[in-house]
């Protein structure tokens, strides 16, 4: 569904900014408008307001596809296999590794989706730390004895 803008017209009479006051003699006063109404204004409410704001949202989201849509055309695909081994007695575990890509990425700004392909033995989590445009390090938390860890690198794009 298209966003339709709201006319928003003023309020117009004529003589303008001219109210009638009416003292109530109790210390209040009541305002009245006054003049001949030449244009009735947009109603300033909830229902007009919040037509404003949903606008202003799909408006976002679209600007966020969009660009998600343009780093997706520069993202830069990159796929390895990496053996990790863990010489320690759990809970302790040196399964750490660096990674060295293939090309240079633009910047720190991507993604490393992991498979385990084999394990021998308890695996726990994959975790990614330490990334460079060059390269990143892979380990396990658990306490395997090694693992063949299947790896994807996406993005790169943003400086």
């Amino acid at each position: 569904m298209a966003y339709e803008p709201t006319a928003w017209k003023d309020h117009v009479t004529n003589p303008s900014n001219a109210y009638y006051i009416d003292d109530n003699h109790d210390s209040t006063y009541t305002i009245t408008p006054a003049g001949e109404v030449l244009q009735q204004g947009t109603a300033q409410n909830q229902e007009n307001f919040n037509h404003m704001e949903d606008g202003i949202m799909d408006a976002h989201i679209a600007a966020a596809l969009l660009l998600n849509g343009l780093r997706q055309n520069a993202w830069t695909v990159q796929h390895g296999t990496i053996t990790l081994t863990n010489a320690q007695q759990y809970p302790f575990n040196d399964s750490a590794k660096s990674v060295s890509l293939d090309e240079a990425m633009e910047s720190e700004d991507y993604t490393v989706i992991c498979e385990a392909e084999s394990v021998d033995g308890n695996l726990g989590e994959i975790t990614v730390t330490d990334r460079l445009t060059n390269g990143f390090k892979l380990a396990y938390t658990g306490s395997a004895k090694s693992a063949t860890i299947n790896y994807t690198v996406l993005g790169g794009y943003m400086k």
